[in-house]
């Protein structure tokens, strides 16, 4: 349960969003458990049948413009963001810091806050870059765009898609940047929104989140607003989540600080090292031929992937097939001795990366055969320069999977050597995790015992680690698996 301190807080923080034009409709805030914090519920009077559950204007939102308008740290942040020290994200990380520390010596809530509930915020371009007149009436509005700030919004809204544009407002208006930046419907710019930043994670969301630029939908022009996903969030009180997106348990786990048991999201990621290119037998030409093809030495591999592979999982939890992004074979053979290969529609792993690997292993004779194709093809005078799509047919036809296959099993095993090593087995890992089962025991501990020893306890944050590594030894050994099948068939077709 929550202490004293904290319904205190949270009274104080509701009366915050009242005074400043936030409207509860049918939810409430309360405390869900340790693990999660507290978190946004149903109550039984909505209101209407418009599914709106909670409304924010956003003025309240933290933002990095608002930080600029900041009176105690704002003239400070202006000058590091001028002088390109700091980007937006931490201008608002600054900002909470500065406030955790008038009230603790702790910086460190902070930047998990900023981590675990910033949004990217589509703002009404009419809100972010209002009319001048309107700029130059207005005393009290806190509006992002009216600063007088030597630092302009479309410095940030700039800065965050990789460029400064040193526009201050009265160049602006000269310069006629405002009427062309009017003219894009939303600017997408990151920031926290006290209320709906309460709503926590579920792969089955709730609820969405929605920008009302007008008002005609919540009655409050320039807020965001939490809508409801189904009507069964109107019958009792139910917890309002909303989803944080398909993300893998690497990235909720450094970012949010918790892990989804079987994630269907969750992706593996192998590469080749560049480094060791220099030391493979004719590197700079396969170096040039990597960059004729366009190959990639790092590819993730979504679980999604293993659905469509030689051994997939009826019970494999959620996501879509992504065949798109697995390989695509060459069905024609220059010479008309290499055929398409059998398993062609079954491989998971993307061409980029298999064409990188083909072209990292190929022998002397595969390289000499290779240009011996391309010359025939884009004649001996080099008329013209061979496709990318022609060299990658060239490279197959000269040296089939085989090599790329053996290469891509090498770096698996390499990746579970890696995971393996310190932390045991795939086996291993789901022995703690049984042992650790929180049946029973308090939500941010899991307690278990280990023969005649003295009962260890295993922390939340220690728990979610396991379960991350868990995956990530599965999802190897999974691929691991589908290479060596990959690599049989390969062989056995003289591929």
């Amino acid at each position: 349960m929550a202490t004293g301190s904290e319904e205190a807080k949270l009274e104080l923080f509701l009366q915050w969003l009242k005074v400043n034009g936030a409207e509860l409709r049918g939810c409430k805030l309360k405390y869900c458990n340790s693990n999660k914090g507290f978190g946004i519920f149903t109550t039984n009077d909505v209101p209407d049948d418009s599914g709106i559950l909670l409304v924010v204007p956003l003025d309240l939102a933290i933002t990095p413009m608002r930080v600029l308008q900041d009176p105690l740290i704002g003239p400070d942040c202006r000058s590091l963001f001028e002088e390109g020290e700091v980007d937006d994200r931490l201008l608002i990380m600054l900002f909470l810091t500065v406030e955790y520390l008038r009230k603790s010596s702790s910086w460190k809530p902070a930047n998990s806050i900023f981590w675990t509930r910033a949004l990217n915020i589509p703002f009404p371009s009419s809100y972010v870059f209002p009319r001048a007149e309107q700029e130059h009436d207005s005393t009290t509005s806190i509006v992002p765009g009216e600063s007088t700030n030597h630092v302009s919004t479309e410095q940030i809204v700039n800065r965050e898609n990789g460029r400064t544009l040193q526009i201050n407002n009265s160049v602006r208006q000269a310069s006629g940047v405002e009427s062309t930046l009017q003219e894009r419907e939303n600017i997408w710019v990151e920031g926290l929104v006290p209320g709906i930043d309460f709503c926590n994670h579920d792969l089955k969301a709730a609820a969405t989140w929605e920008v009302d630029g007008t008002g005609s939908t919540t009655g409050i022009p320039f807020s965001m607003y939490l809508l409801s996903a189904g009507s069964v969030l109107l019958q009792g009180e139910k917890e309002i989540s909303i989803s944080y997106g398909n993300k893998g348990n690497e990235e909720l786990l450094y970012l949010y600080g918790f892990v989804i048991k079987d994630n269907p999201d969750d992706y593996l990621m192998i590469h080749y090292p560049m480094e060791a290119i220099s030391d493979v037998p004719f590197s700079e030409t396969k170096m040039q031929l990597l960059e004729a093809q366009k190959g990639e030495l790092r590819c993730l591999l979504p679980r999604s992937l293993l659905k469509s592979g030689f051994f997939p999982e009826s019970t494999l939890p959620g996501g879509t097939s992504n065949k798109d992004s697995g390989s695509q074979g060459f069905n024609y053979s220059w010479s008309g001795q290499r055929k398409a290969p059998s398993y062609i529609n079954k491989l998971v792993f993307p061409e980029e990366f298999l064409t990188a690997l083909r072209t990292i292993t190929m022998k002397e004779n595969e390289l000499y055969q290779v240009s011996s194709l391309l010359e025939e093809l884009v004649g001996s005078g080099g008329e013209r320069q061979p496709s990318e799509t022609e060299v990658r047919t060239a490279v197959w036809e000269a040296c089939g999977d085989s090599g790329a296959f053996q290469l891509l099993v090498d770096l698996l095993n390499m990746k579970m050597m890696e995971l393996e090593e310190g932390s045991g087995t795939e086996e291993s890992d789901a022995e703690l995790l049984k042992k650790a089962d929180d049946r029973g025991t308090p939500e941010n501990e899991r307690s278990f015992t280990n023969g005649s020893h003295h009962c260890l306890s295993m922390s939340r944050n220690k728990w979610a680690s396991i379960v991350y590594r868990q995956g990530q030894k599965e999802l190897t050994r999974r691929f691991i698996k589908e290479a060596e099948q990959a690599l049989q068939l390969a062989l056995s077709e003289g591929n």
